[in-house]
């Protein structure tokens, strides 16, 4: 799978899906970094086909209203460590590929994985 982890996820999230042999990259490592602004992470992602990584409600929004970006990951745990959050991505992964093939907005909190 391909990932763009937005700005307010650890970039740590994007160097171990990385090690998982997926290819992913963070808002880091675009050209005005955690500054990018919505509309260019969605123009991206669209653009290589990624699965966009986010807490940000705003995207939900342009998922509903537009199909931007093509899909969507939101993270709903609320505040946790970075550590448990690494975890939970890690542990859901094979889950979150195989959902991925078949839908294009999920949701995953630290007791569920909703697809919508």
């Amino acid at each position: 799978m391909k990932f763009l982890i937005d700005a307010q996820l650890p970039r740590r999230l994007a160097i171990q899906l990385s090690a998982s042999g997926h290819d992913a990259i963070h808002t880091l490592d675009l050209p005005n970094g955690n500054r990018t602004p919505d509309e260019e992470i969605l123009i991206v992602a669209a653009r290589d086909s990624r699965i966009v990584i986010t807490k940000d409600s705003d995207f939900v929004t342009s998922f509903l209203l537009r199909q931007l970006p093509p899909k969507l990951l939101l993270i709903s745990t609320g505040n946790v460590a970075n550590t448990q959050l690494l975890h939970l991505v890690e542990s859901n992964l094979e889950r979150l590929n195989d959902a991925f093939t078949q839908n294009d907005f999920i949701e995953l909190s630290t007791t569920s994985m909703t697809i919508h």
